[in-house]
C-alpha cells in the first residue's frame, strides 16, 4: 500500500483505511508493505494535532494484532516512534554506497547504457561521491532515455550533481522489515 492509498483529508478516515488495509491482507494470508511509513509512524512527541496521535496509535494497535507479515519502508527513520520500532521484529537500515559499490554501479551502468567502461579519471571523481545510493544510479539511467550521455565522465558529472542535491546530508537510507 502506499500512502496516498491510505491518507485522507478528513479526520478518521485514514485510521479506517489503516484498519482495512490490515484486515484485508489478514482475511488474504497476503504480505503487507507499507512504503513511506513514516506518513503513519512519526514520533508522536511532535504531534500538533490529536488526528496525527490517533493515526499513530491505529497504527500501532493494528501492528500489534497483526498474524501475517509486515513490511515498511522509509527514508525517514530516524522520525519513526519509538513504539513502533519495538513493534518490528527486524529493522535494516541501508546506508550511502561504499566507494567500491559505487565504482560497481558506474561500471554497470555505463555498460547496460552503451558506454565505454569507466577511465580512471572518472573513478577517481567517484571516490569523492559519498552520499550516492542506487536510486541516483536509476535517476541518471531514466534521464538517459531522453538526453543520452555520451560517455562515462558526463555520467560522473551527473551522479556529482545528484550528490550535491543532497547538501551535505549524512544520514543514511533506512527500511524497516
Amino acid at each position: 500500500k502506499s500512502a496516498s492509498e491510505l491518507m485522507s483529508k478528513y479526520v478518521g478516515e485514514s485510521e479506517k483505511a489503516i484498519a482495512h488495509a490490515f484486515r484485508q491482507a489478514e482475511r488474504e494470508g497476503a504480505l503487507l508493505m507499507i512504503d513511506e511509513v513514516d506518513s503513519f509512524l512519526r514520533d508522536r512527541e511532535g504531534a500538533r494535532a490529536s488526528w496525527e496521535v490517533t493515526r499513530v496509535n491505529e497504527m500501532l494497535t493494528r501492528m500489534e494484532a497483526f498474524g501475517g507479515v509486515f513490511i515498511a519502508s522509509t527514508n525517514l527513520m530516524d522520525d519513526i516512534d519509538p513504539a513502533a520500532l519495538r513493534r518490528f521484529d527486524l529493522k535494516l537500515r541501508f546506508g550511502y554506497l561504499r566507494p567500491e559499490q559505487a565504482l560497481l554501479m558506474l561500471e554497470r551502468q555505463c555498460a547496460a547504457l552503451g558506454l565505454a567502461p569507466p577511465a580512471e579519471s572518472d573513478a577517481a571523481r567517484l571516490q569523492g561521491l559519498l552520499q550516492l545510493t542506487p536510486g541516483d544510479f536509476a535517476a541518471l539511467a531514466r534521464r538517459h532515455r531522453f538526453a543520452p550521455f555520451v560517455d562515462c565522465a558526463q555520467l560522473v558529472t551527473a551522479l556529482e550533481q545528484e550528490s550535491a542535491l543532497k547538501r551535505g546530508r549524512q544520514a543514511s537510507i533506512g527500511f524497516l522489515a
